[in-house]
This record gives structure tokens, C-alpha cells and sequence, in this order.
């Protein structure tokens, strides 16, 4: 990584995405960015006041749909709207994990915990993992159930309007969760919007059971339960790579890339020899070591400082990010 560039770091990696036609728009629906500098937080205290109003404001939002479709359970005796109901009511209290993380995150360091609370976030990720897992398991439970004791839904109607509440709720709140999520680089959030979205489509599967009833098919209404048990298992998965990649310290490496482009273009840095990033909640910190051309410590320290001034500003969502100054190598 010498200091003569012959090539752009911004345009010369490779985006593991699609960005266009069908399964472009797809992957940016359920797998959007959380590393979008143009319009991140660079701020550590309001990052965090936002993600607390995210988090509450979703969370009621979340509970107003479930009150909605419980009463709406109550009216048609659906099963597979009782499954939706549940895994709803789950995602609401899952916000309080998150809101918990968010205000422990803003606790000034110790020397206990010297890089902060930041952390507690991927705890809160692990909570929501179990609580979801639960929520599948009884939704399935409930449509078993049904099989062996078969109950007439009434009011199919009502039910493929529930189904319609739900995904209108649920939409409404990842759209929220992801906006927010991005502005202030947490991944967490994101998922959580993702796991939202892919909720409202859930939901609009109830509504698929309420056409079966219609149609003279009352089984419909427990198999759709149960599809909706299982995909809620198949959605976790990628909420479990998610919070794992974060307790492994897993970085997206363009921007481990966009850090490096910046340090290498400071003056008076010859190469950078190495560099490290990783995630503490929705904030990064991270280090370097970089050779640089300076006869005097006070001159490469300065040229240090720089770097991680130009890290930082490309990287609105670094905090903490150390450069340690070399002396350039004798045989270059």
C-alpha cells in the first residue's frame, strides 16, 4: 500500500450487490445500506437520542396494530391472525432491549468497560433472537393445535382486513427503523426495519387465508398459521448472521476500504501498513499504523493526527480511531 496511487479506492472495489433491474430493487428492499455517509449521524449523542425516539415511537406503533388485530382475533377466531398477532406483540417488545441498549450506550467509558456500553446493543440483538425464535414457536403451537381442534373462522372479511392492518403497521415502521437506521449507522435498527417489512408480508398472508375461508377451504386458515410459524424461523436466520457478525467483530470491508483510501491520500503518509475497524453499537473505532516521511516524532505525529482527522471525516460514524506513526522503511 504505497503512497503512489494508481487507482481509486472509491470506484475500484466490488459492491457484492446488485444495484439494478428486479433483484436490484429486491436486495436494496429487505438488505438496505447501514454505511451511507452522505447522510449519516456523525454525532455519538444525537445518534443515540434518534435511535431512542426510533426505537419508542415504532414500539407504540407496533402495539397500536397489535391491539387492532387481537381485537379483530376476537371477531373471527383466525389462527393464522393469532400467529400474526403474536409475532407482532414480540417485535413490540423487543424495542425495549434496544431502547435499554441505546441509553446504556450513551454511559461515558470505565476502566472497567474502557470502549463504553456500545456493546449492549448486540446483547439486546441476542434478546430479540430468542424472543422471535419464541414467537415462532408458539404461533406454530396455535396452528397444530387447530388442526387437531378445527374451529370455523367467522367474519372472513374482518380478517383480510386485519391482514391489510398488519402490513400497513408493520411497513410504516421499517420504513421509520430503516431511515433512522442509516442515518445513524446502526445496524441493529436496520434489521429490525427489515424484520418489520418481512413481518407486513406476513401478514398479507392472512389475507391469503381469509380468500381460502371464501372459497370454501377452512383449512386454509391453519396452514397459513403454520407458514407463517416457519417463515418466521427462515427470516431469523438472517437476523442471527446479522447480531453474530457483530459479536465477531465483522466489518462491511468497503469501509475498512474508504477509511484506508482516506490515510493514504494525507500528506506525508508514504503506505499504511495496517488498519482495523469495528463496530461498538451503532459507532466505529478502530486504529492504523502508517509509515510516513517525517525526520521528527512532533512532524509524524502531527501527520497521525491528520489521518484520523480524514478517517474520520470519511467515516461519519468513527469515534475513536488511532493512528500509530513508522518512520518510511530504508529500502524503499
Amino acid at each position: 500500500m504505497s503512497g503512489a496511487h494508481g487507482h481509486d479506492h472509491d470506484h475500484d472495489h466490488d459492491h457484492s450487490h446488485p444495484h439494478g433491474g428486479v433483484r436490484g430493487f429486491l436486495y436494496d428492499l429487505f438488505v438496505p445500506h447501514t454505511h451511507d455517509a452522505a447522510d449519516a449521524v456523525d454525532d455519538a449523542l444525537e445518534a443515540s437520542q434518534a435511535g431512542v425516539s426510533a426505537v419508542k415511537i415504532s414500539m407504540f406503533a407496533l402495539l397500536g396494530t397489535t391491539v387492532l388485530q387481537f381485537a379483530f382475533v376476537l371477531l373471527t377466531g383466525s389462527v393464522a391472525l393469532l400467529a400474526d398477532t403474536i409475532h407482532n406483540f414480540a417485535d413490540a417488545l423487543t424495542a425495549v432491549p434496544l431502547w435499554i441498549a441505546f441509553i446504556l450506550g450513551r454511559r461515558a467509558a470505565t476502566r472497567r468497560y474502557s470502549y463504553g456500553y456500545g456493546r449492549a446493543e448486540d446483547l439486546a440483538g441476542l434478546f430479540i433472537v430468542f424472543v422471535v425464535a419464541l414467537s415462532a414457536v408458539i404461533a406454530g403451537w396455535e396452528a397444530v393445535e387447530r388442526f387437531i381442534h378445527p374451529r370455523p373462522v367467522e367474519n372472513a372479511w374482518w380478517l383480510i382486513a386485519a391482514g391489510l392492518i398488519g402490513f400497513v403497521g408493520n411497513e410504516l415502521v421499517a420504513i421509520y427503523r430503516i431511515r433512522v437506521g442509516r442515518q445513524i449507522g446502526s445496524a441493529a435498527l436496520v434489521a429490525d426495519g427489515v424484520h418489520a417489512r418481512l413481518d407486513g408480508f406476513t401478514s398479507l398472508s392472512v389475507v391469503l387465508g381469509a380468500i381460502g375461508v371464501l372459497l370454501g377451504f377452512p383449512l386454509a386458515d391453519p396452514i397459513i398459521g403454520l407458514l407463517i410459524a416457519i417463515s418466521i424461523l427462515m427470516l431469523l436466520w438472517g437476523t442471527v448472521k446479522s447480531v453474530g457478525a457483530r459479536l465477531m467483530d465483522a466489518v462491511d470491508p468497503e469501509l475498512v476500504e474508504r477509511a484506508e483510501h482516506a490515510i493514504e491520500h494525507t500528506p506525508g503518509v508514504a503506505s499504511v501498513l495496517s488498519i482495523r475497524l469495528r463496530w461498538v453499537g451503532h459507532r466505529l473505532a478502530g486504529e492504523a499504523t502508517v509509515e510516513t516521511d517525517a525526520a521528527q516524532l512532533a512532524a509524524a505525529t502531527e501527520i497521525a493526527a491528520h489521518a484520523s482527522a480524514h478517517a474520520r471525516g470519511a467515516l461519519r460514524t468513527l469515534d475513536v480511531f488511532d493512528v500509530t506513526p513508522v518512520p518510511l522503511s530504508g529500502d524503499r
